[in-house]
C-alpha cells in the first residue's frame, strides 16, 4: 500500500485549490434543470433568477441558493459522481471529503460520520448520527441507503448537527438524495458500463407529461458486479453485488396553487462477502486448536498486504429487499404554502456469515452466524413556509416517525454462542420552527428551535439462557440553532452559526444482553454543540467559487460502539456512553469555470479527538507499556476490574486529519457538433485508526488516481467514455478487523477491500433527451 508524503500532497493540492478546484458544486447543468429540478421541494422564490454558478439546495427545508445558504453544505451533482467512480452509496466519502463510510461485511455494520463523528454501533434501534433522506424523507435504516444510486439529480451533505429542523438522527450531519424529478416535456436518460473485471449495469429514467395537470417519471437500474477476492475453497468470487431498483413518481397539479407528488421505490438486491487475511502470526492456532494452522485453515493462501484470497466453507452472504413510498402535497395558501409529506417504507436484509473466515476442518472451523434484520417506518410531515422573498420569513411544522426493528439471530455452534430474538420501537413527536430577519439591509438573523418528544421500548428473549427481558423510556428534548449572515456584495457572503443536537437514548440490544444491561435503563443521549464561522464567495462572473467554513463542535456522552471481553475470552461489541469528543476544523470547497474547462475540489482539514474517554477497552495484544491497564482479579470485597486503557486525548477512529478531492473536466469542440472528453479526479486521505490506537487497524494515508477520455454529443445528448479507477494501482483498506481473539491472541488482520483495490477500466456510455 503506498501513500503520499503530508507535504507533497498539500504543497500539491494548496496549488489546485488556487486554481479553482469543488463540490458545493453540482455538475454545470442548464439553469432551467436547476430551477426546474426541485419538483420534490418548493420551488425557488419569483424574485430570485439564478445565474452562472448558481445551485439550488433544500437544506433549510425552502429552496434557496446554495452560496445564501449559511450551512456547511456540498451538492454533488452526477458527472461529479461519475468522474469519481461513484456508483453505490458507499463511495461518496470519495467526493465529499468530511464524510467517510467505512464498508463492513453487511450493510447494517457499515458506518457513516462527518467530521470524524458516526455511530460505531450493531445494535437494532440504534440511531445514526449521519442522517440519510431521499427526497426529504427519512430511512429508518442507514443499510437502506447501501445500494447503487440510480437516479439521482444531486446529493446535498450538510455538516454538522442538523437536529432543529431534521430530528434526533441527525446529530453530526446528514445526506439528502434528492432524485429526479417528472418533467413538462418527454425526457429519456439511459446509462449502460461496463468494466475489465466483470462489471456491468445500466440505469434509465423516462419522463414527460401525461396530460396538461399530470406528470410522470419511472426510472430503474441493474448492476452486478462478481466481486474482487477469490474463495479457493469454492472457487467462486465474492465482495460482490447484484442489486435491482425501480423508482416511480406522478405529479399531479389540479389547481394551480396545488400539486401533489406521489412517488413508490422498490429495492432488491444481494452481496457476497470475503474478508481476506492481510497479516497473521505464523504460530497461530484457530481459537488454539493443534493443529488448525495457517495452512489447515487457509489452503492455497499467501496472506499478505496484498492478499485477495479466502479459504471459506460457508457461503457469506447477504440478501436484501424493501419497497416504500410518500405523497407530498402543496398547497398555495395565499403568499403561504402548505407542504405535507406522508411516507412508509420497509426493508429486509438477511446476512449470513463464516464467522471463524476458515475452511478448517471439525467444529471449528463450522462457526457460522445467520441473522435477519427488519425494519418498518412510518413518517408524517406538516409544514407552513412564508414567502421566501420577504424581509421576515418562517417556517414552521410537526413531525411524527414511527419505527419498528426485529433482529433475530444465531451464531455457533462451537464457540462465541448466541441466539436471541430482540425488537425495538420508537415513537418520536415534534414540533419545529425557523425564522429569518433581515434587520439590515444585507443582514439576517437567523433563529430556530425544535422540541421532540420520543418513547422507546424494546423485547429481547435469549434462547440459550432462557431469558426475557422487556422495557421502555420516554424523553423530551429541545435543540436550536442562530446564525447571522451578512451580504458584502451579491456574491460575498459571510456567517456565523451557533447549534445544538441531540441523538436520543436507546437500548443495547446485541449478544450479552443480561440482567445488569437490562436493570442499567437505557443508553443516555448524546448531546452536541457546534459553532461554524464561514465565508460563501464567488468571483469572475460567478465562474469561481470558493467556500470556506470553520467548525468546532463539542459532544458530549458520545455513543459509541466498545469492545467487552466475554468469560471464554471472545470478543463483544457493546454500546456505551463513552464521554466526549471534540472535533474542529476547516473545510474549503471551490469550483471555476473556464471555458471549455471546468475544475472542482473540496478540502477538510478535521482534528477529533477524545477530550474524556478514561475507561476504554485495550485492543487485543495491548501491553501495560502500549498503555493498557492490566485486570485486577475479583477478591472477597471488591469486584474484578477488567483491563482498560485511558483514550483521553487520542485520535477518534474513522477521522482522517486531511482529506481532499480535486476533479477537472475539458471538453475541446472538436467539430461537426462534438465535443471531446478528458477528465481527470484525484483524492487523497491521510492516515486513520479504524479502532482507536489499535495499529493492526491502522490505515497509512493513500491517493487514488481517475481518468477518463471519450466523446460527447454538443447537447450533450449522449456521450461515450472510456475510463481508468485508480490508475497508479495503490493498495488501500476502507477497514480493517483485528481477530486476534479467535486465533489464541495472536497476531491475525483482516481487510475489507475496497471496489477499486486494484485498477481497472471501462466504459461508460449515456443518453439524454
Amino acid at each position: 500500500m503506498a501513500g503520499f508524503h503530508h507535504t507533497t500532497c498539500r504543497a500539491a493540492l494548496v496549488a489546485a485549490l488556487v486554481m479553482g478546484a469543488s463540490p458545493a458544486l453540482a455538475d454545470t447543468t442548464t439553469n432551467a434543470e436547476q430551477t426546474a429540478q426541485p419538483a420534490a421541494a418548493p420551488p425557488p422564490p419569483a424574485t430570485e433568477t439564478p445565474g452562472m454558478g448558481d445551485i439550488i439546495v433544500t437544506a433549510q427545508k425552502r429552496a434557496e441558493n446554495v452560496q445564501s445558504v449559511p450551512l456547511a453544505v456540498s451538492v454533488l451533482g452526477q458527472s461529479q459522481l461519475e468522474l469519481a467512480g461513484v456508483r453505490q452509496f458507499q463511495d461518496l466519502g470519495n467526493v465529499a471529503p468530511s464524510l467517510t463510510v467505512r464498508p463492513a461485511e453487511h450493510p447494517v455494520n457499515a458506518n457513516v460520520s462527518l467530521r470524524g463523528v458516526g455511530t460505531f454501533a450493531f445494535g437494532i434501534g440504534v440511531e445514526p448520527s449521519v442522517a440519510v433522506l431521499v427526497d426529504e424523507v427519512p430511512l429508518a435504516f442507514q443499510a437502506r441507503a447501501f445500494t447503487d444510486l440510480p437516479d439521482v439529480e444531486r446529493i446535498e451533505v450538510l455538516r454538522g448537527p442538523q437536529s432543529t429542523l431534521y430530528g434526533k438522527s441527525a446529530s453530526a450531519g446528514l445526506i439528502n438524495i434528492i432524485t429526479r424529478a417528472p418533467t413538462d416535456t418527454l425526457h429519456v436518460r439511459a446509462n449502460l458500463l461496463a468494466t475489465t473485471d466483470q462489471e456491468y449495469g445500466g440505469n434509465f429514467s423516462i419522463s414527460g407529461p401525461i396530460s396538461e395537470q399530470l406528470g410522470y417519471i419511472v426510472s430503474g437500474s441493474y448492476s452486478n458486479f462478481n466481486g474482487n477476492i477469490h474463495n479457493l475453497f469454492n472457487n467462486q468470487w465474492v465482495n460482490g453485488r447484484e442489486a435491482v431498483n425501480l423508482r416511480g413518481k406522478l405529479r399531479w397539479e389540479p389547481a394551480p396553487n396545488v400539486t401533489v407528488t406521489a412517488s413508490a421505490n422498490y429495492l432488491n438486491g444481494n452481496t457476497t462477502v470475503g474478508r481476506p487475511f492481510v497479516r497473521m502470526n505464523p504460530n497461530a492456532l484457530l481459537r488454539n486448536q493443534p493443529g488448525l494452522n495457517e495452512a489447515t485453515n487457509f489452503p492455497g493462501v499467501t496472506i499478505s498486504e496484498t492478499n485477495q484470497d479466502i479459504s471459506n466453507n460457508y457461503n457469506s452472504r447477504t440478501k436484501y429487499y424493501g419497497y416504500g413510498g410518500y405523497i407530498r402535497t402543496e398547497v398555495g395558501l395565499g403568499e403561504m404554502n402548505l407542504v405535507s409529506i406522508s411516507s412508509y417504507d420497509k426493508f429486509r436484509l438477511n446476512d449470513y456469515l463464516d464467522q471463524d473466515d476458515t475452511s478448517a476442518p471439525g467444529p471449528y472451523g463450522s462457526n457460522n452466524q445467520i441473522g435477519t434484520f427488519r425494519s418498518r417506518l412510518l413518517t408524517q410531515e406538516v409544514r407552513l413556509l412564508s414567502p421566501g422573498d420577504k424581509p421576515f420569513r418562517y417556517t414552521v411544522g410537526v413531525y411524527y416517525a414511527g419505527v419498528n426493528f426485529e433482529r433475530p439471530f444465531y451464531r455457533g455452534p462451537q464457540f462465541s454462542l448466541a441466539n436471541w430474538d430482540a425488537t425495538s420501537r420508537s415513537r418520536q413527536i415534534a414540533g419545529f420552527v425557523q425564522a429569518d430577519w433581515e434587520f439590515l439591509p444585507h443582514a439576517t438573523l437567523t433563529g430556530g428551535g425544535r422540541v421532540q418528544n420520543e418513547r422507546v421500548s424494546y423485547t429481547f428473549r435469549d434462547n440459550l439462557a432462557h431469558t426475557f427481558y422487556s422495557g421502555s423510556a420516554e424523553d423530551t428534548a429541545g435543540t436550536y440553532r442562530v446564525s447571522l449572515k451578512y451580504e458584502l456584495t451579491p456574491t460575498l457572503m459571510l456567517f456565523g452559526t451557533y447549534s445544538t443536537g441531540y441523538k436520543g437514548q436507546t437500548y443495547d440490544l446485541t449478544t450479552g444482553f443480561n440482567a445488569n444491561r437490562a436493570a442499567a435503563g437505557p443508553i443516555r443521549p448524546e448531546r452536541s454543540r457546534d459553532k461554524e464561522i464561514g465565508a460563501r464567495t464567488q468571483f469572475f462572473d460567478r465562474r469561481l467559487t470558493v467556500n470556506l467554513t470553520y467548525f468546532d463542535t463539542t459532544y458530549k456522552d458520545l455513543q459509541a460502539q466498545t469492545i467487552e471481553t466475554l468469560s471464554d475470552g471472545t470478543s463483544n461489541y457493546r454500546l456505551t456512553n463513552v464521554g466526549r469528543l471534540n472535533t474542529k476544523g476547516l473545510e474549503l470547497d471551490s469550483s471555476a469555470r473556464l471555458g471549455d474547462l471546468t475544475l472542482t475540489g473540496s478540502l477538510a482539514y478535521l482534528d477529533a479527538k477524545y477530550t474524556s474517554f478514561p475507561v476504554a477497552q485495550c485492543w487485543p495484544n495491548q501491553s501495560q507499556a502500549q498503555g493498557c491497564i492490566p485486570a485486577v482479579p475479583a477478591t472477597p470485597t471488591t469486584p474484578a476490574r477488567p483491563a482498560y486503557q485511558d483514550l483521553t486525548g487520542a485520535r477518534a477512529i474513522q477521522a482522517p486529519k486531511w482529506k481532499f478531492s480535486v476533479g477537472a473536466d475539458y471538453s475541446p469542440s472538436l467539430g461537426h457538433d462534438l465535443r471531446g472528453v478528458a477528465q481527470l479526479n484525484w483524492q487523497y486521505q491521510s492516515s486513520v485508526y479504524y479502532v482507536a490506537e489499535d495499529p493492526e487497524t491502522f490505515q497509512r494515508g493513500y491517493h487514488i488516481v481517475n481518468i477518463g477520455l471519450g466523446v460527447r454529443d454538443e447537447q450533450r445528448r449522449w456521450e461515450l467514455v472510456g475510463f481508468i479507477n485508480n490508475l497508479f494501482d495503490q493498495q488501500y483498506f476502507p477497514s480493517l478487523v483485528n481477530t486476534a481473539g479467535n486465533f489464541g491472541g495472536l497476531q491475525a488482520t483482516q481487510a475489507v477491500l475496497p471496489r477499486d483495490f486494484r485498477r481497472y477500466g471501462g466504459l461508460r456510455l449515456g443518453f439524454n433527451f
